[in-house]
């Protein structure tokens, strides 16, 4: 018999969120709160003299063609992003799930580099694929491959995808191997017994019963390539060359720190947090009724 917590007043239940309710309140709220309010000042480098411009700022914004290269940026890093790292993830899965000699240790090296902070993977990838240091770079030149990120927009923006899709392989694949291992195998076996073939039992079986896991991770892997990939692009590119792989998270730092202009940073994170709820919604909204639980 399970047991149930009954709470005679609302107090306890209250002291109990209380720490939560703060942590939340005290790190997403008021800094949200106060992006909101800055994207409506007119400041100087050193927020001494403060105007209130109302939308002038996000007029500005939508003024530069800067912007909307970074945002199409944006959408060709996280297509690509969340489609390798998703689908890479889930090969190794499907492997991994089998019987065979050594899964264990071919386990553990995939989940190590979910341990890497972002800034280590991307000097990581530098030193492999630098143009005049990397052992790789000098590999693809041998071949007649005129490789150098640091000239080339397409080149850096490969190697900032490449960076970001390892980084996020290890995270994915844990959630897709449990999710093979949550399958009945009593399923499997009856598909066996059928006559139906692997690549049959695959897409018609296990695929639809890891939609939850599936719809799960790509809410989380698009929350992951606009926030959190921030610290590959500073240490492999730092947005260059020319603007190629700066990205809209990128760019409200560059533009913050670098270009002293607070008041059109603070637009650039309010409309970067508005484009990620509306995605999350819409997912949620259209894409959960193809999920099956």
């Amino acid at each position: 018999m399970q047991k149930y917590a009954h709470f005679k007043g609302l107090t306890i239940p209250l002291l109990l969120l209380l720490p939560q309710l703060a942590i939340t309140v005290v790190f997403f709220y008021w800094p949200a709160s106060q992006a909101v309010w800055q994207s409506f000042l007119l400041q100087d480098a050193f927020g001494i003299s403060t105007e209130f411009v109302w939308f002038e700022n996000y007029r500005d914004l939508f003024s530069k063609p800067e912007y909307y290269k970074a945002l199409i940026n944006t959408g060709i890093f996280s297509v690509f992003v969340a489609l390798l790292s998703l689908s890479l993830a889930l090969l190794f899965a499907v492997m991994a799930d089998r019987k065979l000699r050594g899964v264990e240790i071919y386990k553990t090296l995939l989940i190590w580099p979910y341990a890497v902070a972002p800034a280590i993977a991307g000097v990581l990838w530098i030193f492999m694929f630098d143009p005049s240091l990397g052992m790789l770079a000098r590999g693809l030149q041998s071949l007649g491959v005129a490789w150098n990120p640091r000239l080339n927009g397409n080149d850096a923006m490969t190697l900032v995808i490449l960076a970001a899709t390892w980084k996020q392989i290890s995270y994915n694949f844990l959630f897709f191997l449990a999710g093979l291992q949550s399958i009945p195998k009593s399923v499997i076996e009856a598909a066996v017994i059928d006559g139906a073939r692997p690549m049959r039992r695959f897409w018609t079986i296990v695929f639809p019963l890891l939609s939850p896991t599936t719809f799960f991770l790509l809410v989380v892997n698009l929350v992951y390539v606009f926030f959190d990939t921030f610290g590959i692009i500073d240490t492999i590119s730092g947005g260059g060359p020319s603007g190629a792989t700066e990205t809209l998270v990128y760019k409200v730092y560059s533009d913050g720190k670098g270009g002293t202009n607070l008041g059109g940073s603070a637009a650039q994170s309010v409309i970067l947090l508005i484009m990620v709820i509306g995605m999350t919604a819409f997912q949620f909204r259209f894409i959960e009724r193809k999920v099956n639980y």
